[in-house]
């Protein structure tokens, strides 16, 4: 049994370091960085209770990010915008090889993060008008 619990501690270890480090990345890069960061956390804050102090700066600093996202209509239309601009930009990263790192695996990471700022916008969206809704008499 205790091979079974350091399986699954160093299996808990490796996704949630790998989560982590791609949101760390994600700061930089188009995409969700700071979502993916409380994502790691939270796996790895699951069995490594010593990281369950930096959950909430993070998911507060993450809430609000969703939060400004969808603060006005300019701020959706911008995001709006930069999603359309990684999808369409990862069709021609796809379909013209000559672009430096050009080919499908660029393009479809460039069109997978357009797709989840969709997601994610949407996501934030609906978060902020359901308290709105809720705050209403």
């Amino acid at each position: 049994m205790a091979g079974t619990n350091h399986l699954k501690r160093v299996t808990i270890a490796v996704v949630g370091g790998v989560v982590l480090v791609v949101g760390v990345a994600l700061l930089v890069l188009p995409g969700p960085g700071l979502l993916l960061v409380l994502a790691g956390l939270l796996i790895l804050a699951n069995e490594f209770p010593a990281l369950e102090r930096y959950v909430d700066p993070v998911q507060e600093r993450a809430m609000k990010a969703a939060e400004d996202s969808v603060a006005s209509p300019l701020r959706i239309a911008g995001s709006v915008c930069v999603g359309l601009a990684l999808v369409g930009g990862g069709v021609a990263w796809g379909l013209v090889p000559e672009l430096p790192l050009g080919g499908w695996s660029t393009g479809s990471s460039l069109i997978l993060s357009g797709v989840v700022l969709f997601v994610l916008l949407i996501w934030s969206y609906r978060r902020v008008n359901a308290g709105r809704d809720d705050a209403r008499p």
